[in-house]
């Protein structure tokens, strides 16, 4: 059984994890267990699994009657949690954070089932912590967790990622004619996630005219929340060598055009971008939860495996910071190595043994 969700940086790596033991144990059956409403109900059956919801939910940062409900849905998604691990009967229950982990795993220790956590992130999520404490086994994706978890149980495995980037040879001929993007040309890849992110969306709009003109191309996730409002905006500014996209499927043909690339620091974005070897800035997201975006890239700024620009200091400065690394091919060469140094490609198969240390 794999729990958790939210957001892709928990789902993805749990699909990662169940593709890596169905690989391995075809025969053995594998249940999720979400959160009603939130995207694992979705992308969990994509790609292939069954999936049961909890009407479990966060507490609100801001005061709100919804955080009133908080205990009433605590206290029936433990219940429920309590009647699926009954009904399913699991040899080992996998834990990767977001709301659903909490119940299903606390209901599994309680009956004596072996759990793994999974903390995607280098600063260790409350729920996690928690669970931790009766967990057998932590997989975690950054060195020095023992100041969250007890050192004893730790493994360090990395992040499991999509297979299609582990190997990225070969694809950048068919990624300049996907894209439309031209050959002599130096390329610059823009990601803010899924839904967008408006700092890194508000710089590209104030340099993207400056970077054109160096001669630069952009190939720019904007996320479907700011798609509408900046295609208007960049046909209005007749550039041609700005290639707008709400979102990106094909990622490993996007990592593969790029020469540079620029993106929030998600755990599951950090990890993938470890792999790529590619140079990166990373422009953390201040609107998370104990600022662990700007604690993921710091692990890698100190082992000068990428470039950190502060959120507030990003519109105005990102061209600027961009032009730097593109002008500078022993920096751009240096921390593209550096961060491929980091890189654990087998993140999915080393958890996968990890479970199967624990049933047997």
């Amino acid at each position: 059984m794999i729990s958790g969700g939210g957001t892709g940086g928990h789902i993805y790596p749990a699909i990662a994890i169940a593709n890596a033991w169905k690989e391995k144990h075809p025969t053995s059956e594998i249940l999720f267990v979400g959160a009603l409403g939130k995207m694992e109900m979705q992308k969990v059956p994509e790609a292939g699994y069954k999936i049961k919801g909890l009407p479990v939910a966060g507490l609100q940062r801001s005061l709100s009657l919804e955080n009133l409900k908080f205990p009433f849905k605590l206290l029936k998604s433990l219940t429920q949690a309590s009647q699926i691990i009954k009904d399913f009967n699991p040899d080992a229950v996998v834990g990767v954070g977001g709301y659903a982990s909490g119940p299903v795993l606390y209901a599994a220790q309680r009956k004596g089932i072996p759990t793994l956590v999974q903390e995607q992130n280098s600063y260790a999520g409350l729920t996690n912590k928690i669970l931790a404490k009766r967990a057998n086994k932590i997989c975690v994706a950054y060195p020095e967790m023992d100041r969250f978890f007890p050192a004893d149980k730790i493994s360090y495995t990395g992040n499991p990622v999509r297979k299609d980037i582990l190997d990225l040879s070969g694809k950048r001929e068919k990624a300049l004619v996907h894209f439309g993007l031209d050959p002599a040309k130096k390329t610059l890849l823009v990601l803010g996630g899924s839904l967008g992110a408006r700092t890194l969306n508000q710089a590209v709009l104030k340099d993207m005219q400056k970077l054109e003109s160096e001669g630069y191309q952009l190939l720019w996730q904007c996320g479907k929340f700011y798609f509408q409002e900046m295609k208007t905006k960049l046909a209005d500014s007749g550039l041609k060598s700005i290639h707008l996209n709400e979102f990106i499927r094909e990622m490993d043909l996007a990592y593969a055009a790029a020469d540079l690339i620029v993106s929030r620091a998600g755990a599951l974005s950090v990890s993938e971008l470890s792999l790529v070897g590619k140079p990166v800035i990373f422009i953390p997201s201040p609107n998370v939860a104990e600022d662990h975006q700007t604690k993921n890239a710091m692990a890698y700024v100190n082992h000068d495996a990428a470039l950190l620009l502060k959120d507030s200091e990003a519109v105005g400065a990102l061209e600027q910071k961009v032009t730097q690394l593109m002008k500078d091919d022993k920096l751009s060469e240096e921390l593209g190595k550096n961060i491929k140094n980091l890189a654990k490609p087998n993140a999915a198969n080393a958890i996968v043994e990890e479970v199967e240390q624990l049933i047997s």
